[in-house]
Order: structure tokens, then sequence, then C-alpha cells
């Protein structure tokens, strides 16, 4: 079967990822929630998608098994309890622990069992799981974004999926051969290359669509545990359960350095590069070479973009996702929601021009972004610095505004 989605010459993760919410919310393929943009997209036929869950021997012969909360993945959830298996849930974003056993009343009839499989159900029938509770997973249930025949999976950018893989391999819950399964809708179904896979991304053995069971046959090797150099300091804050694994590990012997500034930095840039750097950088410099060490009268330069037209919808953890994802992740953004605009702060013109190239084009929930250079008004001592609003000219304090990157 030939895929709906076509790609075109250099494309990305978030460049897929775009496509196929846009065609989703183009066709009209979508139920509630919508827009899909940012989700995993609960799509038209899921229920009948997840259906194809039960003719797998797989699942036939499960007795645990761990399935994500989101909307599309209902009805594989309500099979899971109406087959009288263990079924497990993994908390929201991971804020306040790792799992959700669900446990249903004595005798629920099948109208409870659906209440039991909706994001409700989960939080009055269950019992929460931690990293020391002996369980062991037959069978995993992501959802996608996209995925690919040969069992590449792509999410939503923020990695929660690979992460509680990740976490179940740590606690000794998952092997090398726990088979994992993604529901989808067809269109979801994308020819694109492992080359945009990372060593932290699940792959998946078989993808259930309204119309087909395909099974990947992948070989790639699945997370064989949480890759400690990825995760930062602001995820520990985030994502509590991690600190307590970390402590696990540590005591354990394994290497467990975190994500360093730097790192994050590198990460920022893009793989072309830039051969000259902005006047100003060079002004400072020299000044500095002058014996400029007073730090009031001192300014660290930097380079803001201005990120405008912001819909209103998006959530600042949205944009993150999306920098993140085009390697233009700044050393600080400020947020202003309200006005639909935010600005990106980085250590040089070099690497804004960078972020600029990379965040050409862009568009969230299928409407176009505005991305420019901001207009900044240095000030020196304590002061902070403001922007220009670019409509009325006002000169804004960011004083209170500002927001790191990897914060929520």
């Amino acid at each position: 079967m030939e895929p709906t989605i076509r790609l075109t010459p250099g494309y990305t993760k978030w460049d897929i990822r775009q496509k196929v919410w846009d065609y989703i919310e183009n066709n009209n393929l979508a139920d509630f929630p919508r827009p899909v943009h940012h989700r995993i997209p609960n799509f038209k036929g899921a229920a009948l998608a997840c259906q194809k869950l039960s003719s797998l021997q797989d699942f036939q012969t499960a007795k645990t098994v761990k399935i994500n909360p989101d909307t599309p993945q209902k009805n594989a959830r309500f099979l899971t309890l109406e087959a009288h298996k263990t079924l497990l849930v993994p908390t929201p974003r991971l804020r306040s622990g790792l799992f959700n056993k669900i446990t249903p009343p004595a005798g629920a009839t099948k109208e409870l069992l659906r209440v039991c499989s909706t994001s409700q159900g989960v939080k009055d029938y269950s019992v929460p799981l931690g990293l020391d509770a002996k369980v062991h997973v037959d069978l995993v249930v992501v959802g996608s974004v996209a995925v690919s025949e040969q069992g590449w999976r792509i999410g939503k950018g923020e990695g929660f999926a690979d992460m509680e893989y990740a976490m179940m391999v740590a606690m000794g819950a998952v092997t090398e051969h726990t088979v994992v399964v993604t529901v989808v809708h067809d269109c979801q179904v994308v020819d694109f290359s492992e080359e945009l896979l990372d060593d932290h991304d699940l792959t998946v053995d078989f993808i259930l669509t309204p119309t087909r069971v395909i099974k990947t046959e992948c070989m790639r090797p699945k997370p064989q545990g949480i890759i400690w150099s990825k995760i930062s300091e602001e995820m520990m804050v985030k994502i509590p359960i991690l600190r307590k694994l970390l402590d696990k590990e540590r005591r354990a012997g394994k290497d467990v350095n975190l994500k360093t500034s730097e790192d994050s930095t590198a990460e920022s840039r893009n793989e072309y590069s830039c051969s000259r750097v902005s006047e100003k950088t060079t002004e400072v410099s020299s000044s500095r070479k002058q014996g400029l060490t007073d730090r009031q009268d001192t300014v660290q330069e930097v380079a803001t973009v201005y990120v405008g037209d912001i819909p209103q919808s998006t959530r600042v953890s949205e944009l993150k996702g999306i920098l993140r994802e085009r390697g233009a992740a700044p050393l600080r953004l400020t947020w202003q929601g309200a006005q639909h605009r935010a600005f990106l702060d980085y250590q040089d013109r070099c690497q804004a021009e960078k972020a600029l190239n990379s965040l050409a084009g862009l568009s969230i929930a299928g409407h176009s972004v505005r991305i420019e250079m901001a207009r900044t008004q240095r000030l020196k001592g304590n002061e902070r610095r403001g922007y220009e609003d670019k409509e009325s000219g006002t000169l804004i304090n960011q004083s209170k505004l500002s927001d790191q990157i990897g914060s929520s």
C-alpha cells in the first residue's frame, strides 16, 4: 500500500509531524480533541483499529498490558480489561509516578469497564505503582504521530513513550523480546528513513490501522534503559520519579551523568557552520581584553529572535518542543502567550541566524508563525533588557517573564 503522505528531501521529524497533523485536520479525519497538532491524534476509526488488537496472538497470551493514556487507545484499554488482563496506564507526563494499575470493581459490567478505560476512570479505579513494583509487562501499546512499515516510530516530540519504556527496562518489567504495538490511522503510516532515529527512540513490532495489521519485523534494538546524558536538570525537576531512578542506578554503579548546559547549547546548533561573529560580540570581547571587568559596566551580549502570530491555543511547552526538535533551543525563552508572541535569546548573532534558518516556514496548528530578529534595547546595571513591541513601538520590560527553555 502506497503511503498517503509523501516527503520532500531533507525532511526532519518535525516536518513529518507537521505533515501528518495538517493532513488529518485538512481531511477531517480527526475526532475530539481538536486540533490534533502537538497531540497523539484521535483519528476517526481508532476504535476499529484497536479492535484488531484482539486478533494478535501476543495479546491473547499476554497477562499484563501497558497502554498509553491517549484517547485513540481507549478501546484498547477496554479490550484489555474485558479480557481480564492486568492493565497498566502511565501517569500523565510522569508527574506523580510511573504507572496506574486499573482495578475495576468485582463483577464490573461492560459499561463500567468502558468508564474505567477513560481518563476519568483511570483516576477513579486505579492504584499507583512505582519503580519498586514487581511487574512483568507482556505487551506495550503506544500511540504515534507517524510510523513506518519498518517499525520506526515518531511521537509528538516530548519523549514520554520512549522514557516510559526505558524506565520499564530499568525496573526489569520488559525485555528485548517484549512486543510493542502502535495504533494509528492509515495516513500515519509514512515512508521515512531510519537515520532520523536516535538510541532512545522506541520502535514497534505491530502497526494496527482501521484497515490493516502490519507486522514490521523490526530488528533495531529497543532502548536499553535511560540515557542519562540526554536528561537535563530541568527534566529531573519536572519528573520526580527520575530522581529515584537515578539514585537507584547510581548505587548500582552505572554512569548517571546528566546533560550539561554545554551539551544543550551544542544541541541547539545546526549542522552547517557559521563563519562570522556579530560586530557587537567582537566589541564586547575587545572591551574585556582591555580590562573591563566591572559586572555592572559589562553587558552579556545576546541576540534575540522574535516569534509572533502564535496561535492562541498554543502552550509554552509545545513551543519549547518545537524549538528542541528543530535544533533551535535558545539560552532563554520569554513567553507572552496573551500577546501571541515569544522572544528567544541566543548566545550571539551567529546562533540566532542559525535558529532563523531552522525555523523558516514554521507553522503551528496550521497557522504560519512570524519569525525574525528582534529589535532589542540594551540596558546596563541591574536593569532588565526590554524589547520593542513591533506594533506599538513600546519598550516591554521582561523582568517577570523570563522562562528557561527546559522548564514547564
